[in-house]
């Protein structure tokens, strides 16, 4: 199953809410979407810096994915972003095919 990370942050609406009800709502939150989607949450974390929280979560496809984006960037309180990972072995196989491109000027 494919695997995203998904970087959020929280504006002020959302900190309220996470103040109120406490970070394991969110966890928790993010756990029922992405397995409503047939997927499962492997980690979430909160953090300091650009994004307020770090979740890798494995959904059967992009269109999975999508959905949770459009569903959290459709809350108003969060903007998020979804970042497909791959496996060392998809780099791998990604590596030994052959692709007819030419660089800009050559």
């Amino acid at each position: 199953m494919p695997k995203y990370l998904i970087e959020a942050s929280y504006n002020a609406e959302g900190v309220g809410g996470l103040l109120s009800k406490g970070g394991s709502s969110r966890r928790d939150a993010v756990d029922r979407a992405v397995r409503g989607l047939g997927g499962s949450l492997e980690t979430f974390y909160f953090a300091f810096g650009d994004s307020d929280v770090y979740a890798i979560v494995d959904l059967p496809d992009n269109e999975a994915a999508t959905a949770v984006t459009l569903s959290v960037n459709g809350s108003g309180a969060v903007s998020s972003k979804t970042v497909v990972l791959l496996t060392v072995d998809q780099v791998d196989e990604a590596a030994k095919r052959s692709v007819d491109y030419q660089p800009p000027g050559s």
